[in-house]
């Protein structure tokens, strides 16, 4: 027994005495915990005792019974009926039971109904309790719905279908939002398909959770899932920078769901469409929003995309010719003509200096390039149209065919390029980042063969979304 504290002034204890609970073995008091191989079970926590300048605290011991049924969140009818702790195992068992004469919901139309009968005892893997693997054991209730039959009881410490618990689900999203598949499964402990499950019951969660609300800018773009012209259709939030909508190949097939997806009332919320100009998404958003030519804003970096596909063109029809005459002017320089002045490395500057100043077609279709850049920086839609006017002159009377097709297919599409100054300043740069990212993602696990698992994978790192579980009735 504890000798009594002598009596002090005002009623403290002399000197002043702290309980402190420790789990397991404590090094200050033997409480009786076994120190060796063995299993422990119902155990308390440890007592310490030392002095403190504090008044004296009285803490009711609590035992390991207790201690999980709060880390677990188990209120009535839950409760847990026992702990088997094995040293020589290196793993913790909880038992956890349900008070009886309670009603239960059934699951799917939540009609409060008697226990019918109980499922085969099953068990979940729940986060390590000091690096022993620990599992959660229990007989779920089930009930008989009249309109739904015989249906299992939702559980409170874990999601349906899934063999781990809500706290594990949690920390095994953290793990996979730094990791691949494999990675996580290494530092998990588990298989590569209970990692992928975990996954797919993330993205499921966080998609069936996401608020359906239209953006009011959004960007279309194509991502390539593999070699062989395999492409997705991707529809991006421009001000969140998160993927909406993913679809396989390019057509309008593709994105005709997204729009789809939405009234026609809560369409009217899209003010801009960032895309390039591919004839599929074009005819898309023709068919599904009103005044489709003030809201689609060709995306200016395909726009330069295609001016710098002309120039290397230009570049190698100008190099076979020079090649014929035993001239190498151009040889090796590829790379230098498709680099904007301002991202050109300060290396290669004295050698491209040097090519600028020769009497070269490239040069002529490198500066024709350039000049078109200088066109988004105007900030009025008449200033802008009044340049655009005077480089489509120099463009296509350039004598350079590669360019002159490039000025043509602009003209076609001038409404959307001059939308960038009148509707709204967006571009699919967002877009592009997001697809850096897509491209960590699939370099990660060395490709997808299956495009289910490519599109799970990007909503899981690219969504935006709500990924934990529920766990003590808080979100997250």
């Amino acid at each position: 027994m504890w000798p009594l504290p002598r009596s002090g002034a005002k009623g403290r204890c002399e000197p002043a005495l702290t309980l402190r609970f420790s789990l397991g073995l404590c090094p200050s008091l033997d409480t009786g915990l076994v120190r060796g191989g063995g299993t422990l079970k119902g155990a308390t926590l440890g007592v310490s005792l030392r002095e403190d300048p504090e008044p004296c605290r009285m803490e009711v011991a609590v035992r390991d019974i207790e201690f999980y049924a709060q880390v677990l969140g188990l209120v009535d009818p839950w409760f847990v009926d026992d702990v088997d702790l094995s040293i020589e195992n290196r793993r913790v068992d909880i038992v956890v039971s349900h008070h009886e004469g309670r009603l239960w919901p059934c699951p799917k139309c939540e009609v409060e109904l008697a226990l019918y009968d109980h499922a085969e005892e099953r068990a979940w893997r729940h986060l390590a309790t000091g690096g022993f693997p620990t599992w959660l054991h229990a007989r779920p209730p089930r009930v008989k719905c009249p309109s739904d039959g015989v249906r299992q009881v939702h559980l409170p410490w874990a999601e349906p279908k899934s063999r781990f618990t809500r706290a594990f689900e949690r920390f095994a999203v953290d793990v996979l939002k730094e990791t691949d598949i494999s990675g996580a499964s290494n530092i998990l402990k588990t298989s590569w398909d209970e990692c992928w499950g975990i996954m797919e019951r993330a993205v499921a969660r966080g998609r069936a959770a996401k608020e359906h609300q239209v953006p009011a800018l959004i960007g279309v773009d194509e991502k390539a899932a593999r070699k062989g012209h395999s492409y997705l259709t991707l529809v991006y939030d421009i001000a969140g920078g998160t993927v909406e909508y993913i679809a396989d190949d390019r057509t309008q097939a593709s994105l005709d769901p997204y729009f789809e997806s939405f009234t026609p009332e809560e369409r009217q919320g899209i003010k801009a469409v960032a895309m390039d100009m591919w004839p599929a998404y074009i005819n898309s958003v023709q068919a599904h929003l009103t005044d489709p030519h003030k809201k689609i804003v060709f995306d200016r970096f395909h726009i330069a995309k295609h001016m710098g596909e002309a120039v290397d063109a230009v570049r190698k029809l100008e190099h076979k010719e020079l090649r014929a005459e035993r001239i190498d002017t151009l040889t090796g320089s590829k790379y230098l003509w498709l680099y904007a002045e301002k991202n050109l490395p300060d290396k290669h500057r004295a050698t491209f200096g040097s090519l600028k100043m020769l009497n070269l077609k490239t040069a002529r279709a490198w500066a024709i390039k350039e000049s078109l850049a200088v066109l988004w920086r105007y900030q009025r839609l008449g200033w802008a149209t009044k340049f655009y006017k005077q480089w489509f002159f120099w463009a296509t009377h350039s004598r350079l065919q590669p360019v002159i097709d490039v000025a043509y297919m602009i003209k076609r599409h001038l409404y959307g390029v001059l939308n960038y100054f009148s509707t709204a300043r967006i571009t699919n740069a967002a877009a592009e980042g997001l697809n850096s990212k897509i491209q960590t993602i699939k370099k990660m696990a060395y490709g997808y063969r299956n495009k289910e698992h490519f599109k799970t994978a990007i909503f899981f790192h690219c969504g935006g979304l709500q990924l934990y579980p529920a766990t003590h009735g808080v979100p997250g």
